[in-house]
């Protein structure tokens, strides 16, 4: 591991080593460890205790923050007939079908940071999850990507809808505002994420659930919060 900075060592000394912190305490100690010139994004990592090997531990789906993420995401939409012009009265960014995945594939056109799709064009979608897949943006039905419902698909996404998937070490990375939200905002917008994903503990799962949370700001120091913070 490299070096860390100056400025992250000062930033790092306002933390008391080895301390957990309350959900409220660790909300205050992100804004103030934030001090980069633009608005820093503020991310949230849950360490869960899970086999990602199992099927039904393999958590994936998508939360709406309550204060919304502070960036506007482009939607394109893959539809026809009336859910194509649901979409477009929602205010998606773009809405096609055939073209816009002819113009995916031959122009590698990637103007967007959301894809829906309705379940009758997905197979037109098939030869494209080659690209689509690693990217992370091919639909699926779990985290809302999927639909005929188009207009309140992209209105979630334009509202603020994060979608979360754990990665092979079991922990779950998403974003849960900006440096510039207020505490309450912030603080709204954890408790949600977190109280989202402690209702999705597999039964198959022994003992805790959750090994460790932490919140962080860009390139500012991981704040660990208690777990049993979010007991009510």
């Amino acid at each position: 591991m490299g070096k860390r900075g100056k400025r992250y060592n000062e930033l790092s000394s306002k933390l008391e080593k080895g301390k957990l912190y309350t959900k409220e305490e660790a909300v205050k100690l992100v804004k103030e460890t934030s001090v980069s010139k633009f608005d820093a994004t503020i991310e949230l990592a849950m360490n869960l205790n899970i086999d990602t090997k199992k099927a039904d531990q393999q958590l994936r789906g998508a939360i709406l923050l309550p204060a919304g993420t502070g960036k506007t995401k482009r939607v394109l939409v893959i539809a026809k007939g009336d859910a194509a012009k649901a979409a477009q009265e929602a205010g998606a960014d773009y809405v096609g079908d055939v073209d816009l995945l002819e113009k995916i594939e031959k122009e590698n056109w990637f103007e967007f940071d959301v894809l829906i799709a309705t379940p009758e064009t997905m197979p037109l979608l098939g030869k494209l999850g080659r690209v689509l897949g690693p990217k992370g943006l091919m639909p699926n039905p779990k985290t809302g990507t999927v639909t005929m419902d188009t207009a309140k698909a992209v209105a979630d996404v334009k509202a603020g809808r994060v979608e979360y998937r754990c990665d092979s070490f079991g922990i779950i990375h998403s974003i849960i505002g900006k440096a510039s939200f207020t505490e309450e905002q912030l603080l709204e917008n954890l408790e949600a994420f977190v109280g989202t994903i402690l209702k999705q503990k597999p039964s198959t799962v022994k003992g805790d659930f959750v090994k460790s949370i932490a919140v962080s700001s860009t390139m500012g120091p991981g704040i660990k919060i208690a777990i049993n913070s979010f007991d009510k």
